[in-house]
């Protein structure tokens, strides 16, 4: 179950939301980002970007029966950007102000020498996306009260799911993430991002022998994604692993045939030979993959598909 946009929210609602929560309460305006990128074109540049982000995360922890630690935290700032050839130049500051944000354009024009190429950066216009999930923050769907409580109710049904079941382990963590991109091609972009994670683990014992299985969900959601139903998924299927688990023999050694199922098992495959498939190694013509495009890489009837548009997924983004 993913939830969707309402359909009263449109782009240009992100829009506002990134400039009333980035811009304006620090005396930033769109005026000021064109200058900024001007500044970097004072010398030569090819490409120049303004970074803009505020993030509010919170998270929860159960062990032992009880709910033992909490945190919150908001982190925010802006990075600035310019590329020249195959150089890159980076500069970071989380201090959002006119000053500083000018300070750190002055910083990365200095990737360049002195004198202009002619190209200039482009006045900033607004870009339309689909939305791929709702912008309201989804720690605010439930009260703190309410938080513990969906921990707690893990932990009644982890136990009463079978009494060889001794130790429960829960977390619940929320996201919310405001981005604003302003580019030197005068693309201005922003995105409001919802994250939710639900984890659960649990360690059962039998005849002196303790195993562990775990389970969870979540994605660009609210937190009232997280019922009854699914909740006694999770718990099903964490204890159901920690069970079979108290009866596995250990896996034998050597080459053998691995089938890789969709989802998490991408991270496997990203791992083998994602980092190949990158633009800028195949720009550079570092990677295996380097000019073959079109061509088949992998063995027949080997299909891979990394779709990041999929409405709520953990992976998706509106924009990247």
């Amino acid at each position: 179950m993913s939830q969707q946009p309402s359909a009263a929210e449109h782009p240009s609602e992100r829009l506002t939301i990134a400039r009333n929560t980035l811009l304006a309460p620090h005396a930033i305006d769109e005026a000021l980002l064109e200058r900024a990128l001007g500044v970097i074109f004072q010398h030569r540049a090819d490409y120049a970007d303004l970074y803009f982000q505020s993030t509010r995360s919170e998270s929860f922890s159960l062990e032992e029966g009880i709910v033992k630690s909490g945190s919150f935290g908001i982190d925010q700032g802006v990075g600035v950007r310019a590329v020249v050839d195959d150089k890159t130049a980076f500069a970071y500051s989380d201090d959002l102000s006119p000053q500083a944000l000018m300070q750190a354009a002055q910083t990365v024009r200095s990737i360049a020498a002195s004198g202009g190429s002619g190209s200039v950066a482009t006045p900033l216009r607004s870009q339309n996306q689909p939305q791929l999930y709702s912008s309201t923050d989804p720690a605010l769907r439930l009260q703190a009260a309410d938080k513990i409580a969906l921990l707690e109710r893990i932990e009644q049904l982890a136990r009463a799911r079978d009494s060889r079941v001794k130790q429960v382990m829960a977390g619940l963590a929320s996201e919310h993430d405001i981005i604003l991109i302003a580019r030197s091609d005068g693309a201005l972009a922003a995105d409001v991002r919802p994250l939710v994670r639900l984890s659960v683990t649990v360690i059962a014992e039998e005849h002196g022998r303790r195993e562990q299985g775990s389970a969870g969900g979540g994605g660009r959601v609210d937190l009232s994604y997280f019922d009854d139903a699914r909740l006694q998924d999770y718990v099903n299927t964490a204890v159901n692993t920690a069970l079979t688990n108290l009866r596995a023999r250990p896996a034998p050694a050597g080459e053998m045939t691995v089938v890789l199922g969709s989802g998490w098992p991408g991270i496997l495959l990203h791992e083998a030979v994602g980092h190949g498939l990158e633009g800028d190694f195949n720009r550079k013509g570092s990677s295996a993959f380097a000019g073959r495009l079109g061509q088949r890489v992998a063995s027949k009837g080997v299909t891979v598909i990394d779709d990041g548009t999929l409405p709520g997924r953990r992976g998706s983004l509106s924009i990247d």
